[in-house]
């Protein structure tokens, strides 16, 4: 079976940890072994990967040398493809036997210009801040913030994914048996000009959206986003909340999820789900295998 999986990257970086080389590379040795074991099942897969605070760290960086010289998102977005992927391949090649080959590529992946979310900032991206530091921190350097939780956090604008211009090199990857990391943080964000060629854009895209259209692109049969947390809750933070183990699109549709956290993974999973009739997980790291058993997880076909 090809499966799709989505690492998040609160789930490559737990909350509140430091955001060191060493936490990133402990947590992506976790997830290498974790996707391992899918593997060693039989299963042929993709990997992808949330950015949000690494490509945050990387521009409060790129802000404290000078503010007007500061790196645009895109470019972020491709270090921070390189920076992950790089982890991610080399302990997935440490957990796999020696005739496995992996390959991360730096994925372009498009945008309508047009997009209302280019005037309505919502992906949290970056550290965690207090009200009073985040509202400080955005008077300095002019970004918008958003409550992330108990906290607060910066928020760019998040364009829906429209198509894949790198899908062809994926496909040539795959049929030679290579493990391929792509569409790191959504993928690096561009829009087509008129002449046909292409520009990144001050954007990140949601990894799980930009998952979703992958895995509908190459007619995989499953889609795991994997987090933080075990399944997806219903009645979330109040008295009543309880996990959902199985569920249809439409059962999930009813649901009232944040627009920052959940609920783009819900859409992206009700979205594949609904156009390819596969089925789609969302869980913790340490249970790949056990949701596409349908073991673990909130699993939604």
């Amino acid at each position: 079976m090809l499966v799709v999986i989505a690492l998040g990257g609160n789930a490559l970086l737990r909350r509140g940890e430091p955001l060191t080389a060493e936490n990133q590379r402990a947590n992506v040795k976790t997830a290498a072994r974790s996707i391992a074991e899918v593997i060693s099942a039989g299963h042929q897969v993709i990997v992808t990967h949330g950015n949000g605070p690494q490509v945050g760290l990387l521009a409060l960086q790129g802000a404290a040398y000078k503010p007007d010289e500061a790196y645009p998102l895109d470019i972020l977005g491709a270090e921070t493809e390189g920076m992950i992927g790089y982890l991610i391949e080399q302990e997935l090649e440490n957990a796999l036997p020696g005739e496995h080959q992996v390959a991360t590529l730096l994925t372009q992946i498009e945008v309508d210009p047009k997009d209302p979310a280019f005037t309505a900032p919502s992906k949290p991206v970056g550290p965690v801040y207090s009200k009073e530091e985040a509202q400080a921190v955005a008077a300095a350097r002019n970004w918008m913030i958003a409550p992330d939780g108990k906290n607060y956090r910066r928020v760019v604008p998040s364009p829906l994914p429209v198509s894949i211009p790198d899908i062809g090199v994926i496909r040539i990857l795959l049929q030679h048996g290579v493990i391929v990391i792509c569409a790191g943080g959504g993928g690096i964000p561009v829009v087509r000009r008129n002449d046909g060629s292409l520009i990144g854009v001050e954007a990140v895209i949601d990894k799980d959206r930009a998952s979703a259209l992958l895995a509908k692109n190459l007619g995989a049969e499953a889609l795991l986003m994997l987090t933080d947390v075990d399944a997806v809750y219903a009645d979330w933070g109040t008295p009543a909340q309880h996990a959902i183990k199985r569920a249809s699109p439409q059962e999930m549709s009813s649901l009232t999820l944040a627009e920052g956290s959940m609920r783009p993974k819900v859409e992206a999973a009700c979205d594949f789900v609904t156009a390819t009739g596969g089925m789609a997980g969302i869980g913790t790291l340490a249970d790949a295998l056990k949701i596409i058993e349908r073991k673990a997880g909130t699993v939604i076909s």
